[in-house]
């Protein structure tokens, strides 16, 4: 029997502070590790924020969209792939002098003086470095309007002290290959990061732990109009659906954690700013392997084949001087 104890970060990010928002992860990595996580997660872009008004805000040439987009731009880190010095050193300290693997939803700015930004999951290795940095595929409806699209060098398993792990965002949980690619990589944890939580979201999440035979960690955001600037809260509230609130909160959390039999191990948490922890058998998934195994035993190499280019695109045209 395996046993490894999961968090997930359900707290408030910083809008648009990238200052503050290392500081907070830092610290909500030491907490955590504290009450004994091997593997911390958080949610889509925590990293300086999902940016829901561009749902809003989406005509052409609008001015205010423009002044939001240059300040997400301004407050987005830039990665060192490799793991060395970049914007990120205070999580890469925190995650390092805790001994804990660190799943990171960010808006990854692709360069200092580039326009153009990622929405990205970034895995951090106990020793602070990085293991691996995936990029959404395709940006869903109106956000292709602030990402750009992602590649496939992302879309890997990787050994860490607490098993081994992949992770998709959002609705890259509706594309079968993009799953598949990581089922045959035979995921022990997966972790599924998402901005809110919709029905359709948790069932994505209990389906993948079903079909994959895996623990899905679930994270989702709580933010509350309060940790909106002022002048970007109309904004924000409209583009997080007709049904936002005036107060209170406008992404209201929903994390939650599913065994490999596709039954809750923690519940969707809803309304709640805290840390959330479980600690798993991953054992588990070996025994649900019995009657279903997607890369293995259930699958039909002779009859299907999934090819994946793991190439890392670079950040624009490339040029020569």
């Amino acid at each position: 029997m395996t046993r490894t104890t999961v968090a997930v970060v359900q707290q408030p990010p910083a809008l648009l502070d990238l200052e503050e928002s290392v500081r907070r992860a830092a610290g909500h990595i030491t907490e955590a590790a504290r009450e004994g996580a091997a593997l911390v997660v958080f949610p889509e872009t925590w990293l300086t924020g999902y940016p829901a008004w561009v749902f809003g805000l989406a005509g052409w040439r609008d001015r205010t969209a423009q002044r939001w987009h240059a300040r997400l731009l301004e407050q987005s880190p830039v990665l060192d792939h490799e793991g060395g010095d970049d914007d990120l050193g205070p999580v890469r300290a925190a995650a390092r002098e805790s001994g804990v693997t660190v799943v990171l939803g960010l808006n990854e700015r692709a360069g200092k003086a580039s326009g153009s930004l990622y929405n990205s999951l970034l895995t951090i290795g106990p020793d602070g470095g990085t293991l691996n940095l995936h990029r959404k595929l395709t940006p869903t409806h109106t956000e292709r309007i602030v990402w750009a699209a992602g590649d496939g060098a992302g879309l890997r398993v990787v050994d860490t002290p607490a098993g081994r792990v992949g992770s998709l965002v959002c609705w890259e949980h509706f594309n079968p290959l993009a799953r598949h690619a990581l089922h045959a990589q035979h995921e022990e944890i997966h972790v599924a990061v998402w901005p809110d939580m919709p029905q359709s979201h948790l069932i994505a999440a209990r389906s993948y732990a079903l079909e994959g035979r895996c623990f899905v960690v679930s994270a989702g955001q709580v933010l509350s109009a309060d940790d909106v600037p002022a002048d970007l809260r109309d904004a924000y509230r409209a583009g997080t659906g007709p049904d936002a609130p005036d107060g209170g909160l406008l992404l209201n959390g929903g994390s939650s954690i599913v065994g490999p039999d596709g039954s809750w191990i923690v519940e969707p948490v809803f309304d709640e700013a805290r840390i959330i922890m479980a600690t798993l058998d991953t054992g588990r998934r070996y025994e649900e392997s019995l009657d279903l195994d997607v890369a293995g035993h259930y699958a039909r190499p002779d009859v299907f084949r999934l090819t994946v280019d793991r190439g890392r695109r670079g950040n624009g045209v490339g040029f020569t001087e």
